[in-house]
């Protein structure tokens, strides 16, 4: 198929730290072209892949100071899609409802993979207007929020099979991966880890959203001398990050749609504690790759049951549910799906 990945311009592709939505789409990209499929990656000029790159902007508008509106390069990413929007069997966007109005009155095939969180209030008129809008979920639970929107499919992440491994360590200390933020509950990995009486290792981003919560309450937490602050950190550091830790902390206190980290720990064969919110019970395995749990006192009672899982099968359960290959077919399902209508007609013209 001659497939169009379009993503968001914010970070390249693959992100160079943290970025999930351009990470997925690079995995995806790559997979489909390893299967054999005619791919073009609208992304910033930054970015690398095997595909073809028509670069949108050329860099990350994480990474570029001069940048004050974002919304305009995005602006020029849909015209230029738009313009060679013939030239596919398939559009593939990632950037949320900023396609909706453009591609709804063209007629190449499409969709449009909601990777945020849908329960915000302003949400609900644009998925009104467009409730024919093709959309893919990437868990169930993130479609409660919109239930008059017109979801054709969940297709879960994955990662390349040997993306991260399991790496030779004597694992030592709880791990904390991704973002500082109040969603995301680092204060509550503190805590628990605290409880347990297990070191912590905290390797994660603040964005400036969140510099006021950092300071305010993650900061002064650090003086336990139990409590290690990494920073962000790249790909190639997360296999020895993981590998050496005892489990993966998801204390989250939000709907999560995904949670990539979840199955970056699961593929170095570390088990996740994740309290049950958005999409945990859809990732998470209870009891063969983890833990589900309700609170911290439940994560607690977690940490000290950890001796009944099995590493290797942690890592067999990534291989069983989250490669890039399974999420590269599920996809192509969805665009097949999609585009037969439009190529039986060219066989009948």
């Amino acid at each position: 198929m001659r497939i169009a990945q379009i993503a968001p311009l914010y970070e390249a592709v693959p992100p160079k730290f943290y970025g999930g939505t351009e990470r997925v789409v690079s995995y995806l990209t790559e997979e489909l072209v390893a299967l054999g499929h005619e791919v073009t990656l609208f992304a910033s000029g930054d970015s690398e892949t095997t595909a073809h790159l028509e670069a949108a902007w050329p860099r990350a508008l994480r990474l570029d100071p001069a940048i004050r509106d974002p919304i305009a390069p995005h602006a020029l990413l849909m015209e230029r899609v738009m313009q060679r929007a013939g030239e596919f069997d398939v559009l593939h966007f990632h950037n949320e409802y900023l396609p909706f109005s453009l591609f709804s009155r063209q007629p190449t095939p499409w969709l449009n993979t909601l990777h945020g969180r849908l329960d915000m209030i302003e949400y609900q008129g644009i998925f009104d207007v467009f409730s024919q809008v093709p959309l893919v979920s990437i868990s169930d639970s993130q479609r409660r929020p919109l239930p008059q929107a017109n979801f054709i499919g969940t297709v879960l992440h994955g990662l390349p099979e040997n993306l991260l491994t399991p790496r030779p360590a004597t694992p030592s200390y709880l791990a904390f991966l991704g973002r500082i933020s109040p969603e995301k509950r680092p204060d509550r990995a503190i805590r628990i880890a605290r409880a347990a009486g297990i070191p912590l290792k905290i390797a994660a981003k603040v964005d400036n959203a969140d510099r006021a919560y950092f300071e305010a309450v993650i900061k002064p937490m650090l003086d336990d001398p139990g409590v290690e602050l990494i920073g962000e950190i790249n790909e190639a550091q997360k296999p020895d990050f993981l590998s050496g830790a005892i489990a993966l902390l998801m204390p989250i206190d939000w709907p999560e749609p995904f949670g990539l980290v979840m199955i970056e720990a699961m593929a170095c064969g570390t088990p996740v504690i994740a309290i049950n919110r958005g999409s945990v019970p859809e990732v998470v395995d209870d009891g063969i790759s983890g833990f589900i749990v309700e609170d911290e006192t439940g994560a607690i009672g977690a940490v000290e049951r950890l001796g009944e899982l099995d590493r290797a099968r942690v890592r067999a359960q990534f291989e069983k549910r989250f490669t890039a290959k399974r999420m590269a077919l599920d996809y192509l399902a969805l665009y097949r799906a999609i585009a037969e209508p439009r190529q039986r007609l060219r066989v009948v013209g």
